[in-house]
């Protein structure tokens, strides 16, 4: 296993692997099999995915302290850009679809609505994590800064779950959110009693 994660190869087949949900919700679009209501389906499919991908890129370092694999690091850049990606398809249909790509009335409902204002500051974070990821902005930044900037993915993550708690208060229907918030609760607190066990 551990050989397969060191291939070439591996890097592009897990980027194709999490391309796949985009290309079926894609195929399910142009056949008309999202159900009666597409928008809605595309907003709330983009905003699932987000939620697995940010569970799935938060999970590589316990993972990698759990199995000893270090080769995991080399995938978390790019599980972090596939995580920015979702989110920004899931903001382009919020705006697209709800809101008609109307500048004033998406940022009347931003302020309006606190579910979407929690929204939208996670994907601002998202879009800064993005857009510093690679290997000249570490070295404009410096290492430090760098890695306290990119701890703002807990941030997002704590966001994202109230983002969704509230979006589904109206419903009163938490059992997905507490699935996800139980699954995020743990990959922040394994990161939270590790660094309580390190301190001197």
């Amino acid at each position: 296993m551990r050989a397969a994660l060191r291939h070439p190869a591996a890097w592009w087949a897990l980027l194709v692997l999490g391309c796949m949900p985009w290309a079926w919700l894609l195929a399910q679009t142009l056949l008309d099999q999202l159900g009666p209501n597409p928008a809605e389906a595309l907003i709330r499919a983009t905003g699932d995915w987000t939620l697995r991908s940010l569970c799935v890129v938060l999970a590589v370092s316990p993972l990698r302290t759990w199995l000893g694999w270090p080769e995991l690091l080399r995938f978390r850049r790019m599980l972090g850009l596939l995580v920015f990606g979702y989110a920004s398809l899931h903001m382009l249909c919020y705006v697209w679809f709800d809101m008609g790509f109307d500048l004033a009335d998406t940022l009347h409902d931003i302020i309006k609505r606190p579910f979407i204002w929690l929204g939208f500051s996670g994907f601002v974070i998202l879009w800064a994590l993005a857009a510093t990821s690679f290997n000249r902005a570490v070295r404009w930044l410096g290492g430090k800064r760098w890695q306290v900037l990119h701890r703002g993915v807990y941030g997002v993550a704590v966001l994202a779950v109230l983002h969704f708690w509230w979006m589904r208060a109206g419903k009163q229907d938490f059992a997905e959110v507490l699935v996800y918030a139980g699954i995020l609760a743990a990959l922040l607190g394994w990161r939270v009693l590790r660094r309580s066990a390190q301190r001197p």
